[in-house]
């Protein structure tokens, strides 16, 4: 076996690994040319830039993650610190995290998950040790105290969640204003006197997490534009026991309550808490779950929903990103945007009057 660099380490099926100079002899360039044509840091006439990379495709050439870094002074890892505390919806997670992992490959960029709580410090620590190009923060407080930080680190740091003060941060999320509101009109367009939210766990509203808050804002405000009853039955633990015990409590009025479950973990158990009291959600009440819509349809009977469309805003939070990266275009004029939500009518809501 021949190596003809000491980076051409034999591979598992012991045949030599292509590098950059056997990339190079197969296009009669020189090693630097094809570093050019890759980074695009030169201007490569056509024709040259064609035979590199046909010569690329034809060996299968990969090349070395650390070499490139060097050299580009470019990690090419997002970093995505989702702290999988007390309380997360690690389910309702997958959809950000399965999208932001898509769109960094489909921009030559792995990703660095970071799921433990470390506070400022760790961001700090994926920063200093130049672990990253950029940063994805989630489960973002209301008053978070990792953001000072954050605005301070020298990175591009985007954040999914809209706190009090973003601190001139690039923020994408639901808008969840809106969303409680469509939930709201919903139920006053169906005939229901009040409404009552029934809401997420302890440690989510401990923590103040900076959706809860806004999405109470814009349910409370419809009903109060409805002239409808409205009450927030909270905190709800996760489980049947808790989800019977929040039902009882929604329905302890009378009247024509229309219930909305913004914590997607909890609509399951909250439409069978239902069930178990021989109510049929579509006959003798609503039931809107903020949920994906996959997690919707797949419930017997489907739930009508609000999207949380966790993958558009992954989308957008990636296609930021990777804007602030690259310096030739300009960043964004607009630091929070939010994408709007759909409600889709299934079978858990009364026909219309």
């Amino acid at each position: 076996m021949r190596i003809d660099s000491p980076c051409g380490f034999p591979d598992e099926g012991g045949a030599a690994v292509v590098t950059s100079r056997d990339v190079a002899r197969a296009a009669g360039v020189s090693q630097s040319t094809v570093s050019y044509v890759m980074s695009g840091r030169r201007s490569i006439s056509e024709e040259t830039r064609r035979r590199v990379l046909a010569a690329i495709e034809e060996l299968t050439y990969q090349p070395n993650a650390g070499a490139r870094a060097l050299a580009s002074q470019r990690t090419q890892v997002v970093g995505l610190v989702v702290p999988f505390g007390p309380g997360a919806d690690t389910t309702g997670l997958l959809p950000f995290i399965e999208t932001i992992a898509s769109c960094a490959r489909a921009e030559d960029h792995d990703v660095l998950l970071v799921t433990t709580d470390e506070g400022a410090a760790g961001l700090t620590r994926l920063a200093g040790r130049a672990l990253c190009d950029a940063i994805v923060l989630m489960d973002i407080g209301a008053a978070d105290p990792r953001l000072p930080v954050a605005a301070a680190l020298g990175v591009p740091v985007i954040l999914i969640g809209v706190p009090d003060d973003s601190a001139g941060l690039h923020c994408v999320d639901l808008d969840f204003p809106l969303a409680g509101a469509m939930a709201v009109d919903e139920l006053a367009r169906l005939g229901h006197d009040r409404v009552v939210l029934i809401g997420h766990p302890a440690e989510v509203i401990e923590r103040d997490i900076n959706f809860v808050r806004r999405l109470q804002r814009g349910a409370e405000a419809a009903a109060r534009r409805h002239g409808l009853g409205y009450s927030v039955v909270a905190p709800v633990a996760a489980g049947r026991e808790a989800a019977r015990h929040a039902v009882e409590r929604a329905l302890a009025d009378g009247g024509r309550p229309g219930l909305v479950v913004p914590n997607s973990q909890a609509v399951g158990s909250v439409l069978q808490a239902v069930l178990d009291r021989g109510l049929v959600p579509g006959r003798d009440l609503s039931l809107i779950g903020l949920s994906t819509d996959e997690a919707a349809e797949a419930s017997t009977p489907a739930i009508t929903n609000v999207s949380l469309e966790p993958r558009d805003v992954s989308r957008r939070t990636m296609q930021i990103l990777f804007r602030l990266l690259d310096r030739a275009q300009e960043p964004p004029a607009e630091l929070v945007e939010l994408i709007s939500p759909r409600l889709t009518r299934r079978e858990t809501t009364l026909p219309a009057p």
